[in-house]
């Protein structure tokens, strides 16, 4: 509301003071203060999303105090010190100091969330030099992330009073295993990353989307010339009719089905319909509703079990049953294996969907350029976008340019298009550039979702402990469209087992085709839904045959010479077994703590507060499963000595621009310092693959790897010296020793490439995988990365809440390329574990908001003591593995057996809301009589 009072009024000037300036804008006093800062002033610092107050990023300093600044009117701030994070260095001196721990620290992931913490700390550290952290918690508690889980950034901001040190990068052959900071870090801390929303030429146009208010419905359109008559700056509208070329899309081109604009019916609640064009001040004005569309509303399958009816309308009339495809791996003879055990357990297991939350929601611009068309948005995968996008336009791929914005956070939404076809077909038709940005609610209602799962699931165990089988059944709701259904499908199944040697086993899995929102990758393709039942129901083994639940686990951890469920035999870098063993000392401690405190809180209300200590395993194959996945790097040696480093692998915070240059750095043996980025543009850099799957470091960090030692070889020959030889690297000058001999290579003297370098290394990685058997033997990774997590929680048994006090991770990462950023992924990945065992879950056409939709703040994480073990792989980069996903996937079944351990009950819906807990504790003591 408003923006729209701001674009319906005349706009007057205002007088503000930013940054330490008195500036004159002209813009009307009810406009948002964040559009004033980003729109007239330029500072694109100031993050903009939600437009609600409710995430934070937007924050800035208002006469010292910070406030979210899409809140304020700018006529208020008339007479007032604006500060934004462009200016904090130069307006509050503890300001450089607290980048720099935020550098040293890792505090910076993604970076969208950045400029509003650095704000929210400036304020406090104004008023108070050296806080506690319950006082740092609270100051920053009005700001989200989504990548960090906080504790780093409570850390940096802890030791802001520590003396600040210039960085010395490492040489060549020790950047690996080097806690560097982020080589693209120091923009995050000042606010000059540049994301999908924040650049667009000055004549570009906006686009809004007309989207379905319903989740199955057929439609019509009224008169649009009238429409557009009556709207001038509306210069057009465009449906499925002026897609020039196949109006359909997707992330695996078998399944592709969606379109980019429904022909006759919409399939889910926000479903795009046509897509409105105008210049920015028209667009800003425009009331949606005032479009001359008519919607029929139609029965809708919104669950599985109405999809899975006989007499379900079908969501794709190809698709018989509403089954998009099915899933199997089956080892052995599960159904006498399971006759034949000692203990048997059961149980039904249900999650819901989960929203990413970002912090970032989808920008981006596209424009023509002659006969190409160019888009510049947010995104994880450049070369999938081009080759959509092409095939939405009807030209070539290499008629298409990606270059991908900085990344506000992506944990796999961002894999699939979302503002890319709408401006490409726009800007392709109109000749101007087109911009989009959606708003928070829209985001929420259209993009992407973790699977809902419905998973019943029986495991056997012998009375010495031994695991004898599993019987796995899953149903995925993958909603409207196929997305990475097909992915969840067929990843589930090989991982149902969880890190254990299983040797009779059955999974099965089905993807499901519902009237809702399409669910897509979203940090584990399913696994994490998986571990909530299989984790469980390990649990409920040891306990029936009386073994401790740690001890359960080592006994049947998978070993090197064990086949897992597919068949395959590792062989090396299986660390689940050091993974457990790392966390026997904190197990005991904790365990014994909590029986401590329960006893004495029995004693004095009653036993109201419970604590309780969960652990649980993982695994997780890093990269596509069975399927090709090659990543190319290229590195160029250049005429003054440095390297350019062509690294297609988008960065989406976890730090793929800083591990992937330390990897290619050791592999040339040359200093770290002499490297320049080349980012991700589909015509500068080579096809990284998607960013995706806990790939990057292992599949593009091959590739880094082997293109570092090609340039290194290249070298060699050039100075005509052995393998063993030393190279050193100068402005003008490469310089070879080898033995007693010395050659200076001078620069100036070689000839350029087809590349423009004087020598370049260039190589190709795809993982040694193979096929899947009809039922589910082969090859479908070539590593694992493994890991267990143990948590500490508290209960109130009265209320139902539940509060982690503390997380203890080991996870086997082959080589920590770099640790810092290794912890991080752990931290935030423990982060978004806790929310979906917690409190997450999205309702299709309800809470389309980040104040309903509710994701950890920082009071909710609790500290993290990450533990690194290197079992190293024999075919990673130096032994590296991913870590993206397996950081999530064992903190949600940890917690709920951790809940069980303090209470006695189990939670089988997740999330564990204090409703469902109060609910299951009412059941079970009304059980007990």
């Amino acid at each position: 509301m408003l923006d729209r009072v701001a674009a319906t009024e005349s706009h007057a000037g205002l007088a503000l003071t930013v940054n330490g300036r008195t500036v004159e804008v002209t813009a009307s006093p009810a406009a948002r203060l964040s559009r004033v800062l980003r729109d007239d002033l330029g500072l694109t610092g100031t993050k903009v999303g939600c437009d609600a107050g409710d995430c934070g990023a937007c924050s800035v300093l208002v006469d010292g105090e910070a406030v979210c600044s899409c809140l304020v009117a700018a006529g208020q701030v008339e007479g007032c010190s604006v500060t934004t994070v462009e200016g904090l260095p130069t307006d509050h001196p503890v300001a450089g100091r607290l980048e720099e721990a935020f550098l040293r620290h890792g505090a910076a992931q993604c970076g969208i969330c950045t400029p509003g913490m650095l704000v929210a700390a400036v304020a406090l550290l104004a008023r108070n030099e050296r806080p506690g952290e319950v006082e740092v918690l609270d100051a920053i508690g009005g700001v989200l992330c989504r990548c960090t889980g906080y504790r780093k950034i409570v850390a940096a901001i802890l030791d802001v009073a520590a003396e600040a040190r210039a960085e010395v990068l490492p040489e060549g052959g020790e950047a690996v295993g080097a806690r560097i900071r982020r080589l693209d870090g120091l923009k995050k801390v000042r606010g000059t990353d540049i994301f999908g929303a924040d650049e667009a030429p000055a004549d570009a146009l906006v686009l809004r989307a007309v989207r379905s208010p319903y989740h199955r419905a057929a439609f019509t359109f009224g008169d649009i010339d009238a429409f557009l008559a009556r709207h001038p700056g509306i210069v057009r509208v465009f449906t499925a009719k002026d897609v020039p070329g196949e109006n359909c899309y997707g992330v695996i081109p078998p399944f592709a089905d969606q379109p980019v604009f429904a022909e006759t019916e919409a399939r889910f609640r926000g479903e795009a319909v046509a897509a409105i064009v105008g210049e920015a001040a028209a667009m800003a004005a425009l009331d949606l509703s005032d479009f001359p569309v008519t919607w029929q509303e139609l029965p809708a399958n919104t669950t599985i079990d109405a999809a899975l009816a006989e007499d379900a309308p079908l969501v794709h009339a190809g698709r018989a049953g509403n089954i998009l495809v099915g899933g199997r791996v089956v080892r052995g003879d599960v159904e006498a294996a399971l006759e034949k055990a000692d203990v048997v357990v059961d149980g039904e297991f249900e999650t819901g969907f989960v929203e990413h939350a970002y912090i970032e929601p989808e920008a981006g611009f596209a424009r023509r350029v002659g006969e190409r068309i160019e888009v510049q948005a947010c995104t994880q995968a450049p070369y999938m976008d081009r080759d959509d996008v092409a095939k939405v336009l009807g030209i070539a791929p290499e008629a298409v340019r990606i270059i991908p914005t900085a990344v506000g956070g992506g944990f796999g939404s961002k894999l699939d298009l979302s503002v890319q076809p709408f401006i490409a077909i726009a800007a392709w038709h109109l000749d101007r550039p087109v911009r989009m940005t959606y708003t928070r609610p829209e985001s929420i209602m259209t993009t992407t979702k973790r699977h809902p799962a419905r998973i019943r699931a029986r495991a056997g165990a012998m009375k010495d402990g031994r695991l004898v089988g599993l019987d796995f059944h899953g149903d995925f709701n993958t909603g409207a469209y196929s997305s990475w259904g097909p992915t969840v499908a067929n990843r589930v199944p090989v991982h149902a087992s969880g890190p254990y040697y299983v040797p009779h086993y059955r999974a099965l899995t089905r993807a499901v085709h519902t009237h809702l929102v399409p669910a897509g990758a979203f940090r584990g393709f399913g696994v994490p839904q998986a571990s909530i039942a299989q984790e469980q129901l390990y649990d409920e083994l040891a306990d029936r045959i009386g073994m401790d639940r740690l001890e359960f686990r080592l006994r049947n951890a998978l070993r090197a010479d064990q086949p897992t469920v597919t068949g395959q035999v590792l062989g090396e870098g299986v660390g689940i077994r050091a993974c457990f063993e790392a966390l026997v000392p904190h197990w005991q401690r904790a365990r014994a703590e909590a029986a401590a405190f329960n006893a004495t809180s029995e004693r004095k209300d009653d036993g109201r507060l419970r604590r309780g200590v969960g652990v649980a395993g993982m695994w997780y194959g890093c990269g596509n499963t069975s399927l090709p996945n090659p990543s190319t790097i290229r590195v160029g040696l250049k005429r003054d000595g440095r390297m350019a480093l062509h690294q297609g692998a988008v960065d989406i915070g976890q730090g793929s621009n800083t591990v992937i240059t330390q990897i290619c750095a050791d592999a040339l043996g040359a200093p770290i310092a002499r490297f320049d980025l080349v980012s991700a543009d589909t015509d500068l850099t080579p096809d990284c693959g998607k960013t995706s799957a806990s790939r990057q470091t292992f599949v593009t960090g091959k590739a880094a790897e082997l293109a570092g030692r090609a340039l290194r070889a290249a070298i060699l020959r050039l100075a005509n010296a052995g393998e063993g030889a030393t190279v050193s690297f100068a402005d003008d000058a490469v310089t070879v020793r080898d033995g007693g001999h010395e050659r200076a290579i001078a620069l100036a003297d070689l000839p350029a490439d087809e590349h423009g370098y004087l020598l370049t290394g260039e190589a190709t990685f795809d993982p040694p995988t193979s096929p899947l058997d009809a039922d589910g033997q082969g090859v479908p990774y070539a590593v694992y990365g493994f890991g267990a997590h143990m948590v500490e929680v508290e209960v109130d048994t009265a209320l139902g809440t539940v509060k982690a006090l503390k997380i203890t991770a080991a996870h086997d990462v082959g080589r920590a390329i770099n640790p810092t950023l290794v912890e991080g992924q752990i931290e935030g990945g423990a982060a978004q574990g806790l929310g979906l065992a917690l409190m997450e879950e999205f309702f299709p056409g309800k809470g389309e908001n980040l104040h309903d939709y509710l994701i950890p703040s920082a009071g909710d994480m609790p500290p993290v003591e990450s533990i690194l073990v290197e079992d190293a792989s024999p075919v990673g980069p130096f032994g590296a593995k991913g870590i993206g996903e397996q950081a999530l996937i064992p903190t949600a079944p940890a917690i709920l057996n951790a809940i069980h351990d303090a209470t006695g009950v189990r939670i089988r819906r997740v999330p564990a809301t204090p409703d469902r807990v109060r609910a299951a504790l009412l059941a079970a003591r009304s059980a007990r009589g």
